[in-house]
């Protein structure tokens, strides 16, 4: 089923959830890793030793269950998440700083929505002269999880629903800066499993997460499979543990728009895109390469939708304040990298910080620039957005798979030529290719299909799914049942 919201439409789901709740709280400072406003919080540990223990716990007891049984405990997780979905939200912008509560609702609810249960675990059989074989998605056992601070709880949710319905026990190691968050979502399995018949620890946290912590996890004879949604820095250590793994890396998705494109909805699909959560979303439109001669238009339609033009003077000062510079200590190589004080941040932050006032119905920022500009180069992760003029597809095409870098993460196009849309899906072979709507129609939002936060490009599983996190088993009776 699509789901296909308006700003307004979020913005009053959000109102009712926290009216139903009694009102989400405010205070920053009563949200930590272990307690959730004096109510201790259920799978959290000091050790990572014990968390797995937990997990391990935890395996063995939703493994020993029926499909039916465990598929009435993802029920019930979804039915908490879409009651706490706006504290989850607020939660999450308090922790990071990052993003936009009403967007991260909706996130939430298309988790609780469209991330696939027991459904998708589906057995196999061929028959013949030789008699049965039978194949089967067994569970892993225990998975390792490292989940990302851009959409912390969203990804804790939508692991835990997939590697519950393959029948893995999980652990968590989150993100540093979105404990409390990411927390707060495994006491929520948690508590959705007890209430539904399973085990009260399901899934297992951490109080303090580490690169130590996380080391442990990748050492632990209990972990049989590890799942990384993060920046190439992670990624590459959980490919790099010697264990089965699952790599959901980085992307800098560009966005084609060609003459024969309904021109007016292409400038609001990628503002709606660009600015959702303050692109956090690793599918969301990074940069922009427009035909030359519906440049002009294009941006007309993108100023209409909420975004607000600057000059190549003032995108300069910007990139001088978005992005910094960062040293190899061992290379003593310097590079940009981007600011974490500015990532996933409002417009309206980030044009202050160059002595612009706007107000809160900016979305994002747009500018023209050359294909060498840092901000067509980098992946921001902030509601920045980069307009190159190009001459025609062919340019079009080569310039943009260069700036994807070949992550191989997402693409767009906004047109209406067939031959240009299949040349570009198949010159950039990215896992997500979004046609004529908002990125996140690529994750179901808006779109058909299931939703993610775990796209594993560089291991290539795809938008990840509860089949995702099984095993293969066979089992061949010889010259036996068959009928025909």
């Amino acid at each position: 089923m699509a789901i296909n919201w308006t700003e307004a439409q979020i913005e009053e789901v959000v109102a009712s959830v926290i009216k139903s709740l009694g009102g989400a709280p405010k205070e920053t400072g009563s949200w930590d890793a272990t307690q959730y406003h004096g109510r201790k919080l259920i799978g959290i540990f000091e050790k990572m030793e014990d968390a797995i223990d937990a997990a391990t716990a935890g395996y063995k007891a939703i493994r020993a269950m029926s499909l039916e049984e465990r598929e009435k405990v993802i029920a019930a997780v979804r039915d908490l998440c879409r009651k706490e979905a706006s504290v989850m939200a607020e939660l999450g912008v308090a922790e990071t700083g990052m993003g936009r509560a009403a967007h991260k609702t909706a996130k939430h609810l298309l988790v609780a929505d469209k991330t696939p249960g027991t459904a998708d675990i589906v057995s196999q059989v061929k028959t013949g002269d030789y008699g049965l074989t039978l194949t089967e998605m067994a569970p892993f056992g225990v998975v390792g999880s490292i989940t990302p601070s851009t959409n912390p709880s969203e990804t804790v949710l939508c692991n835990s629903i997939g590697m519950i319905a393959a029948g893995n026990g999980v652990v968590f190691n989150p993100h540093p800066n979105a404990i409390a968050t990411s927390n707060y979502a495994v006491d929520l399995v948690n508590r959705a499993s007890a209430s539904a018949g399973g085990p009260k620890v399901l899934v297992a946290s951490v109080v303090k997460p580490t690169l130590d912590t996380a080391q442990i996890m990748y050492r632990h004879p209990a972990i049989r499979l590890l799942v990384c949604t993060g920046g190439p820095g992670v990624v590459k250590s959980v490919l790099s543990s010697g264990k089965k793994a699952i790599g959901a890396g980085a992307g800098n998705p560009p966005v084609i728009v060609d003459d024969t494109a309904d021109v007016r909805k292409a400038g609001k699909d990628i503002i709606d895109g660009c600015s959702f959560d303050n692109n956090l979303p690793c599918i969301a439109e990074k940069e922009v390469f427009a035909f030359a001669n519906i440049a002009d238009e294009l941006i007309a339609s993108m100023k209409e939708n909420g975004a607000y033009q600057i000059n190549l003077e003032q995108a300069a000062r910007l990139a001088d304040i978005v992005l910094v510079d960062s040293k190899n200590p061992e290379t003593g190589i310097v590079k940009k990298i981007v600011s974490r004080e500015c990532v996933g941040r409002d417009a309206a932050v980030l044009l202050k910080k160059i002595g612009v006032n706007v107000g809160d119905e900016v979305r994002c920022i747009i500018c023209e620039t050359d294909f060498e500009h840092p901000f067509v180069q980098n992946e921001l992760m902030m509601p920045i957005l980069p307009i190159v003029r190009v001459k025609n597809i062919d340019e079009a095409i080569d310039l943009a798979v260069k700036a994807e870098h070949g992550c191989r993460h997402t693409a767009h196009m906004h047109s209406k030529n067939i031959d240009n849309l299949t040349r570009f899906a198949r010159a950039v072979e990215t896992t997500i290719f979004v046609k004529n709507a908002p990125s996140y129609a690529g994750i179901g939002f808006g779109g058909e299909g299931h939703t993610t936060f775990t796209i594993a490009g560089p291991t290539g599983e795809g938008l990840t799914s509860a089949r995702s996190y099984t095993r293969y088993r066979r089992c061949v009776m010889s010259d036996s049942f068959r009928i025909i």
